[in-house]
């Protein structure tokens, strides 16, 4: 039994995320995820795409039922998805060593771009940094993603 509210404003993000192939077929926590925003860090700091981690994170998370507020579970994922160092990555989560980047990257966001929930997507043309960018909350279509950047490459 959940302890707040019900499930309906997930609806539309399981809607639009079918409609690209991520079926939600076992999500069944709602993590505090400060450590897999931690994990993201340090594999990117080691090369590693936002992109690539966070497929694996969310696979682990929405499709295996993984508790991802886990360090134990993030850094199984880190060492056999990403082949990340195991005792690296878990003296990493263990002692925080990313929560304060992490929580600048908040601050700054929450003021730049009044962010105020994930997923926040900004879209902006590359070397155009004198034109606002595109600022997207919650779950998109891949349709509205394609439209911006069409948008974005025709000017």
């Amino acid at each position: 039994q959940r302890r707040w509210g019900g499930s309906g404003w997930t609806r539309h993000l399981k809607e639009e995320g079918r409609k690209d192939g991520a079926m939600f077929q076992n999500w069944k926590w709602w993590p505090n995820t400060q450590k897999a925003h931690c994990l993201i860090q340090f594999a990117e700091a080691r090369g590693i795409s936002t992109s690539r981690s966070n497929a694996v994170i969310f696979q682990a998370l929405y499709e295996e039922g993984k508790n991802i507020s886990l360090v134990q579970t993030l850094v199984d994922i880190g060492t056999d998805q990403l082949n990340l160092p195991e005792i690296e990555l878990r003296q990493y989560l263990e002692q925080d060593v990313g929560v304060q980047g992490l929580m600048n990257e908040i601050h700054s966001g929450r003021s730049q771009y009044r962010i105020t929930s994930v997923p926040y997507f900004v879209i902006s043309r590359e070397g155009s940094d004198n034109e606002s960018p595109y600022g997207l909350s919650g779950a998109q279509s891949s349709e509205t993603l394609l439209d911006i950047f069409e948008e974005l490459a025709n000017k």
